[in-house]
This record gives structure tokens, sequence and C-alpha cells, in this order.
């Protein structure tokens, strides 16, 4: 089961995401988390922080748990 992160735009950039979700604070979080850690994207590794994400993707991360990009209601 994921949890749901809402946005407020169509899409966001992975490093903002994870900022949004909690699991980085700063910029240079996300990067070492990124190398670091496993990131899938919809089951695909990821490692780029400017990756685009879009509503309905999936973003699991070794040892925090999966996300889903949501829209806001």
């Amino acid at each position: 089961m994921s949890e749901k992160i809402e946005i407020t735009t169509e899409q966001i950039q992975l490093g903002q995401f994870l900022k949004l979700a909690n699991v980085a604070e700063s910029g240079g979080m996300v990067k070492m988390l990124l190398s670091e850690f496993e990131v899938l994207v919809n089951g695909e590794p990821e490692s780029r922080r400017g990756r685009k994400l879009r509503i309905g993707d999936v973003v699991e991360i070794e040892e925090f748990g999966a996300y889903e990009v949501a829209s806001e209601q």
C-alpha cells in the first residue's frame, strides 16, 4: 500500500516530491538519498532529482516505503 501525496500541479520533480513527502528536508538530502538508497519510479530504477512525476506515478524508496503522486481534490 502506498501513501498518497497530493500535488497542486500536473507534474512535479522527483526532488521536490521527496521533500513534499517528508522523506528529505533539502536538495542535498535528496541527492544523498538517491545515491545511497534504491529509488524506483513505477518499478524502474531512478537516480535523477529532476525526473518529472505525474499524477498516478508511484515512487518506492528502499527502507522508506511507497508514495503515490495524487491530485489535490
